[in-house]
Parts: structure tokens; C-alpha cells; sequence
């Protein structure tokens, strides 16, 4: 008989496009116990055409391992783009549909605060408990549209117990997609909870992010066709799983925390360590996370992302407005005002230079050469570069300073006539038109010779600038570059391990930010001297992930009381983290008793009565296998395993069992198809 040999898997290429760093990674699954990372690269993410910073990470990667295209046989991606867009409040404006909802709704979840100027249509209609209609009333919709759809960039419809009956919210968006051919978000595809607002909050959060993951497929997608790469491309959603590009461009809400899940996978892989607390800085933000039993926790409340929390299934993960890119403030009034960083990244000085030449250092030597310090020295504006279409909706006041930014770096003592119009240039900066250039972390290590791949001269001058800065008895904050640069590497070793210790404390049941602000935790982490020693540290060792992890968390394990591991690969744990993880996907349906003796099944696909609770349990349990294995097979899994749980909710009444409601879960996993 002859022997078969094992089939080569080929090669799996991970990218990770992040805030400031597109990674990319070429993994042989096949070459020892746990594969090989063939060759790693990193590009700069370029927001206005994602496809730049894509080809050039993932083209540098081929190019090192002179992989030929048949030879990739997966592509997979995360990424940080939704997470910094939540926590920078960005997105496209969309108007929210509330069908049966009122006015007052919006005041739960924090869901006006996440509406700002966006429109909302309040429609009379939805369901009750048991998925029985209400009357449906679409008339203030489409009068509507006309006007909306040119000044908005897609909508979200939520209905009162959608999960129970999705009935008007169908019929909702089909009105919508007949008018205006814009995308539509329902609620119901997004989650089966209950809770109406915060599920709206999550729709209208999805609606926002579509046209910005859409934009980061297809521009995946277009490198990969230039490169003869027929390889299926997936993403990776908030909990870790894996999902194929399609099913991420119709659920993008679910890619928030991509990144961080990512690392996760990817720390697991790289240290082999089954319990640790896993740290992930980037340019935006720092992403913190408990590794327990070699996998990651899950948050049942649903994802936390800035102040919104979602009802996105992901890892219980906290995100922190801190990174290498992250804003530089004097914390307001007192005589030795502290360092404040984030939670807005900023287009760091030096990168600014790096890109744009003599335009910023020529401002920057000018504002540096003045008697006194200008309020907006060192402070740049230029344009994202974002497709025309999405600056939709702008007043007349920000139409007028938008066509005033170019492409280039404008230094906002020259842009900025009035402090109103600093209140307009926000509100640009909010929408993602605009991004802000200024002194940032980064900045401070190229000042000291700890980063170099930037404008040195730049983030000298920017240092110098904002270390003229007036404390609050008018002397400067710094006497030079150097001293301010290294305070404020210390500010982000500091707040790096309060955001590890506040996830910690969350996590035993505590209040976090709270706790870690207390003058007894402060002193411990001071170290101070007295009578009484205080100490805090954690009971299992920090993996340190993210480029610039080497340079902030090198003093870190003083601060947390245990090791910190930064492993050999750590600048491109997200990459990696993208290609060894596996499809995973759920449905639930539920089972209900509106009245004795009558069972009703709730689903995706409308309702159904049944005489007996058996038969109801049977029948849901069937849907949610059938819909789980469809899913995954949408989402991109080759073979698929199916779990079914049933959560049965019953009473005892009088000594009898009542039955009150049941939740059928499907769990549906397998690995992702890969080209043969």
C-alpha cells in the first residue's frame, strides 16, 4: 500500500491595519509544533487609501519569502479602525429609525450622547413580548427620505422587540433601500437580547462604521486580485473568532476589538503562557485583557468600547484612549499641572515631517523663534482624505473651514481666525474628516533618540514647543526638550500600568478607575516612603504586545508587582493572531408562553405556535442548528461542528413546574476554508 503524504496547507498571510501601523505576517502552519512566521513587515496605514499601507506591508512580506501567489492559501485580517473610530467618536452620520420607541428612549444607554446631531425618526409600530404586531406606521419614513438621503451615509432601524418578531423592521428597511439604495443596519441581525435602546445603540454604531470597513475589504481585496491571490480573505470579529470579508461587511460592529482579539490569539501562540493579563499598545489606543485557561474572557454584558458599552459578543476587553499617537494636554488649573495623554490621537510631528518635509519644520521654526508661546504652537490640520460623499451634512461654517484644509499640514495659528472655529475644526475632527497634527509620545521618544523611523528635528522642536508652556505660576513646564520628552514617556509608563491594574480590579468586581485613583493605590505605585508600606501588584505575569511595547513597558514590572514578557514578535502579534484562529458563530432562538397551553418560537424568520413545550423545543432546536451551520458557512468555515445548549426557564407554582420561556443556542465552529 503506498504511503500518502500529508497535503502542504500552503502559507496563511495576516495583516493588521491599525491607527498608525499596517503589519503584516507569512505563517507556514505546517512547519513545527506550533508553525513559523516565514517573514514580517510593517507599512504605514494611509487613511486615505487603506490600499497603500495593505500593499505595502503585505507586498513586503511576498516579496521576503518570494511566495508565489498559488502558494497563499488564507488570507485573514484585523483590525483596530472600528475600535479607534468608537473611541475617537468618528463615523459617517446616519440617521436611526426607532419603530415604538419614544423621545425618552434615547435617553437610556448613553444612546442620545452616541446620536449627537444625527437625524432620528420616531415610527408608531413594533411588537410585544410574544412578537404580537402593533400597527405599523411608515409614513413620517418616507416623507423622509427624500430629504435624507443625500445628506447621510446610511441608516439604522430598531423596533420595539424586534428579537421577537423582526416583521416591521424588514419592511422598514425595505422602504429605505427602495428610496435611497443606502445601506441599511437592523437590529435584529445583530443581537437576540433584549433591551431596546442599547440594541439601537449597537445598530446605530454598526450603520456608522459600514462605509469604513467596507472601504478596508475592498481595499484588501483589490491588492490581493493585483497580486493573483485567489486565497479566501476573512476578518476577525471582537471574540477572536474568524469570519469571512463578506459577512464582516454587513456586521462591521462585530469587528470592534478585531484587533485586540487578535492579540490575544496571538500572545497565546507566541509565549504559551495559559494565565497572564495581556497588554496591547498601539498608536491610538491600549487595549487590556485577561488570558485565563489559555483563552481569552468573554464579557456577557456585551463589548465596552470608550463610553458605549454594545451588545457585541467580544473579549472582555478594556480599551484605553493611550498610545504612541495619543494627544498631549496640561491638566487644567493648579500651580504644577500634570501630563494628560489621549483619548484623541493626533498625527505625531515627526510622521508629519516624515511625509509632508520642510512645510512643517518651517512652521514649527517660526512659532519656536516667537518672544512668547502661541496657544495653538505645534498644532498642524490636514484632511483624512476620506471620499468626498461622506463629508455629507456639513453646516455652512464647516463646509467653509473643510474647503480652507488641504492634504498638507496647516499650522493652526495661521488656519484659525476665532476660538469658534476651533469648535468647527472639532467637529470636523469628530466626523473623521480632519486629522490634528501635534506633539505626541512618539515624538517625545524620536526627541530622545529611542525611536528613529520618523522627523527627529520635528519632534525636537515640538517638545520644545510644548515645554514652553506656562504652569499656573506663568514659568515654563520644561526647561528643555529632553526633560519634557522623558516626563512624557514616564506619564505613559505610568498610565500603562493604572489601565492594567483598573482591568485587573474590574475583573476581581471592583471599581476600576476609581480604585486605581484612590490616594492608597497612588502611593503604592509612587513607592513612597512612610511608616505604613503599601504595595499593589498582580498575581500572573504581563505579556507586553505592540511595537513601541519595548520602550514604555521596560519599566512596567516595578509598577505592577510581577514580570512582564515582551516576546520576540511582539510588533506583530495582531497579524498572527489573524491566521490561527478558527470560525465561530451562534444562534439563538426563543420559545415563549403567551397564554396556557400555547408555546411560541421566535426567530430570524418570524414566529410560530405549538401545543406542546416539546414540540416548540424540538423545532427551535432545529432552526438553531440549521441557522448556525448556515451562518458559518457564511462566515467562511470549511467543516462544521454544531453544540446546541437549552436555557429553560420555568416556575414553581403551588408545588406545580410552570414553563416561562426557554433560549435555544446553537454554537457552531470549524476552521476557515482555505484555497486547495
Amino acid at each position: 500500500m503506498t504511503r500518502r503524504e500529508p497535503e502542504n496547507p500552503g502559507l496563511f498571510l495576516g495583516i493588521d491595519t491599525g491607527g498608525t501601523y499596517t503589519d503584516a505576517v507569512l505563517w507556514a502552519p505546517d512547519r513545527g509544533p506550533s508553525g513559523e512566521i516565514v517573514a514580517k513587515a510593517k507599512a504605514l496605514t494611509t487613511r486615505h487609501d487603506l490600499a497603500v499601507g495593505i500593499a505595502g506591508a503585505a507586498g513586503a512580506v511576498l516579496e521576503k519569502a518570494a511566495a508565489a501567489p498559488s502558494s497563499i492559501a488564507l488570507v485573514s485580517m484585523s483590525t483596530t479602525l472600528a475600535t479607534n473610530a468608537l473611541v475617537e467618536g468618528q463615523g459617517g452620520r446616519v440617521c436611526l429609525v426607532m419603530i415604538g420607541f419614544s423621545d425618552a428612549d434615547l435617553e437610556r444607554d448613553r444612546l442620545r450622547a452616541a446620536l449627537g446631531t444625527d437625524p432620528v425618526i420616531f415610527l408608531p409600530g413594533g411588537h410585544d413580548v410574544h412578537g404580537n404586531p402593533a400597527r405599523l406606521d411608515l409614513a413620517a419614513l418616507e416623507d423622509a427620505l427624500p430629504g435624507l438621503g443625500p445628506t447621510v451615509s446610511g441608516f439604522a432601524v430598531c423596533a420595539y422587540f424586534a428579537v421577537r418578531n423582526p416583521g416591521h423592521e424588514l419592511a422598514a428597511a425595505e422602504l429605505i433601500r427602495h428610496r435611497t439604495g443606502l445601506p441599511v443596519t437592523m437590529s435584529h441581525e445583530l443581537s437576540a437580547k433584549l433591551g431596546g435602546p442599547r440594541r439601537a445603540l449597537t445598530t446605530l454604531l454598526n450603520a456608522r462604521l459600514i462605509a469604513m470597513i467596507d472601504r478596508l475589504v475592498a481595499a484588501t481585496e483589490g491588492f490581493l486580485a493585483g497580486r493573483g491571490i485567489a486565497a479566501p480573505l476573512m476578518v476577525v470579529r471582537g471574540d477572536g473568532a474568524l469570519v469571512s470579508a463578506a459577512f464582516a461587511r454587513l456586521r462591521p460592529i462585530e469587528t470592534i476589538l478585531s484587533g485586540p482579539a487578535a492579540s490575544l490569539v496571538g500572545a497565546r501562540h507566541l509565549t504559551g503562557l495559559e494565565s497572564a493579563v495581556v497588554s496591547d499598545i498601539g498608536g491610538t489606543t491600549t487595549d487590556v485583557a485577561v488570558l485565563e485557561g489559555g483563552r481569552p474572557r468573554l464579557d456577557p454584558e456585551g463589548a465596552t468600547v470608550g463610553t458605549y458599552r454594545t451588545m457585541v459578543e467580544a473579549v472582555a476587553m478594556r480599551t484605553f484612549g493611550l498610545g504612541g499617537d495619543s494627544e498631549i494636554r496640561l491638566e487644567d488649573g493648579g500651580l504644577a499641572p500634570r501630563l494628560v495623554l489621549g483619548p484623541r490621537r493626533l498625527v505625531p510631528l515627526s510622521l508629519a515631517a516624515h511625509i509632508h518635509g520642510a512645510t512643517v519644520i518651517e512652521a514649527l521654526e517660526r512659532q519656536a523663534t516667537a518672544r512668547s508661546p502661541g496657544r495653538l504652537d505645534g498644532r498642524f490640520a490636514l484632511r483624512t482624505g476620506v471620499p468626498e460623499r461622506l463629508a455629507a451634512g456639513l453646516s455652512a461654517a464647516e463646509e467653509r473651514l473643510y474647503a480652507a484644509i488641504d492634504g498638507a499640514p496647516q499650522p493652526l495659528d495661521r488656519l484659525l481666525a476665532s476660538t469658534v472655529q476651533g469648535v468647527t475644526l472639532d467637529r470636523l475632527v469628530a466626523r473623521g474628516l480632519v486629522h490634528i497634527s501635534g506633539f505626541t509620545p512618539s515624538d517625545a521618544a524620536h526627541a530622545l533618540g529611542r525611536q528613529t523611523n520618523w522627523n527627529a528635528e520635528a519632534a525636537r522642536l515640538g517638545a520644545t514647543l510644548f515645554g514652553r508652556r506656562r504652569d499656573g505660576a506663568g514659568n515654563p513646564i520644561a526647561p528643555d526638550a529632553e526633560e519634557i520628552s522623558a516626563r512624557v514617556l514616564d506619564a505613559v509608563t505610568r498610565r500603562s500600568a493604572e489601565a492594567i491594574l483598573e482591568t485587573a480590579l474590574v475583573e476581581d468586581g471592583m471599581e476600576g478607575a476609581p480604585t486605581v485613583a484612590h490616594r492608597l493605590v497612588q502611593r503604592a505605585l509612587d513607592g513612597a516612603g512612610g511608616i505604613a508600606r503599601l504595595s499593589i501588584g498582580l498575581d500572573r505575569p504581563v505579556i507586553g504586545l505592540g511595537a513601541s511595547a519595548p520602550l514604555h513597558y521596560a519599566a512596567l514590572s516595578g509598577l505592577v508587582g510581577n514580570a512582564c514578557v515582551v516576546p520576540q514578535d511582539t510588533d506583530v502579534a495582531n497579524a498572527l493572531g489573524a491566521v490561527v484562529g478558527q470560525v465561530r458563530v451562534t444562534a439563538e432562538v426563543q420559545v415563549s408562553q403567551p397564554q396556557p397551553g400555547l408555546y411560541r418560537l421566535a426567530s430570524a424568520d418570524g414566529i410560530a405556535d405549538f401545543a406542546s413545550e416539546e414540540a416548540a423545543l424540538d423545532e427551535a432546536e432545529r432552526l438553531a442548528r440549521a441557522a448556525a451551520a448556515t451562518r458559518a458557512a457564511e462566515a467562511g468555515a470549511d467543516t462544521v461542528e454544531v453544540a446546541v445548549a437549552r436555557d429553560i426557564r420555568a416556575a414553581d407554582i403551588d408545588g406545580e413546574r410552570a414553563f416561562v420561556e426557554a433560549i435555544v443556542t446553537a454554537s457552531a465552529s470549524g476552521r476557515p476554508r482555505i484555497a486547495r
